[in-house]
């Protein structure tokens, strides 16, 4: 298995587009429409948000997605369509735009939006530019990068990666694209995401690949603890590659499991990395734990703590905050065992023992919380378990950011 080019495109018999249509008014240059079509019909599931506010879009997903096949999926940026005037119409009216350019059923397109809540979406501008969206249409490499840059709202980096592997001789690629940058919190972390493959896989299986993936990627990022009404990640499985279709656990199912969750891991720390006004990409991780959920949930815990945050904003190795949010996870455990380092590329540096701070080289901990990917290391000494979440520092700009999103 390896990273290798092409987004969405990687996967034999995938195209993708994205391009202005004016859903965004204030930057007619802005892309804010994508569009990934199969050649032919996927195999295909999704995760969506826990937030009992659901955009509109997820309730037409989940209905589409109930015979678990599909052929495209269109998003827009720009407006969230979530609790919005004629949210449902305007969601399969945007499927339905999909579908007449594309020649397929109008359930066979899945929908995606991302914006601003409240706010009646411009299904004209949409409707009027899908045939544009549809000639746009490729298999290259700048193409999913178009689709990718259509999706991103207060994102400052696009969000893609493709890896390919090889599964009962042949070669298999997974391909995604994906936003996230503010809204983000463990609990099918907030987020846009679209893979395609062209393993063949049937719906059951790439459902239960997905749901294993999530758990162990998008569900452990944070950036302010926030769980958004639009969260949703979508895979569609054309099964061009020609392998022998996977349809049960076994060598071939844990090869595809593998690469997804090599991608969607990938994609996860760099919407991390990418938190609204972050200056750093904070990893932490929990060894020594009784249990994985134990050191997923005291992992989690430290991430998200605002204190943490602002800690590793200011490179300060304030190590009683980790300690402090691991108590309060709700995990039990004995805090005399606990150690704690600092590590990045500058170096480590152990700053808690058995529950009780160390004189430490105060000058050295600051070089090392300067470096942009931080890593908390904390070892348990209750089993064998272990887990890793990623996160980011919060900073003066989060709050410019999202003091006037709207306005």
């Amino acid at each position: 298995m390896n990273f290798i080019e092409g987004g969405v495109c990687a996967a034999k018999g995938f195209k993708a587009s994205g391009i202005h249509v004016g859903v965004k008014t204030h930057a007619d240059w802005k892309k804010d429409v994508a569009l990934i079509v199969s050649e032919t019909p996927c195999a295909a599931a999704g995760v969506f948000t826990r937030n009992v506010v659901k955009a509109a879009p997820i309730h037409i997903d989940l209905a589409h997605l109930k015979n678990g096949v599909a052929r495209a999926i269109i998003a827009n940026s720009g407006n969230a369509n979530a609790c919005a005037p004629h949210g449902e119409e305007y969601a399969e009216r945007m499927c339905a735009a999909a579908a007449k350019v594309i020649g397929c059923a109008a359930d066979d397109v899945l929908v995606s939006s991302t914006g601003v809540i409240g706010q009646t979406i411009n299904i004209d501008a949409i409707e009027g530019g899908v045939q544009n969206l549809y000639d746009a249409l490729a298999s290259t490499v700048e193409a999913s990068d178009a689709a990718a840059h259509a999706i991103m709202t207060t994102d400052t980096v696009k969000k893609e990666a493709a890896v390919g592997t090889i599964i009962d001789g042949k070669a298999v690629h997974v391909g995604g694209i994906a936003k996230g940058s503010g809204m983000i919190h463990p609990n099918m972390g907030t987020m846009l995401c679209f893979i395609t493959t062209d393993c063949a896989i049937s719906s059951d299986m790439i459902r239960a690949a997905l749901l294993e993936t999530a758990e162990i990627s998008f569900n452990r990022i944070s950036v302010d603890g926030d769980t958004s009404t639009n969260d949703s990640c979508m895979v569609l499985a054309n099964g061009l590659a020609g392998n022998a279709e996977i349809t049960e656990r076994g060598p071939a199912y844990a090869a595809f499991l593998e690469a997804l969750q090599a991608l969607c891991v990938k994609l996860a720390r760099d919407m991390a990395s990418d938190g609204e006004g972050a200056k750093h990409l904070i990893t932490c991780t929990v060894r020594g734990a009784k249990s994985v959920k134990s050191a997923e949930t005291i992992s989690k815990s430290v991430i998200s703590s605002t204190l943490m945050k602002a800690a590793i904003f200011g490179a300060d190795a304030n190590w009683g905050r980790a300690l402090c949010a691991m108590g309060y996870s709700g995990e039990t455990f004995n805090p005399e065992k606990v150690n704690v380092a600092f590590a990045s590329a500058a170096g480590e540096i152990d700053v808690c023992a058995n529950g009780r701070g160390l004189n430490f080289d105060e000058d050295k901990a600051k070089t090392i919380l300067t470096e942009h990917d931080i890593e908390i290391r904390i070892a348990m000494g209750e089993g064998d378990a272990s887990c890793t979440c990623w996160g980011c520092d919060i900073t003066y700009d989060y709050i410019k950011i999202n003091g006037d999103y709207r306005t």
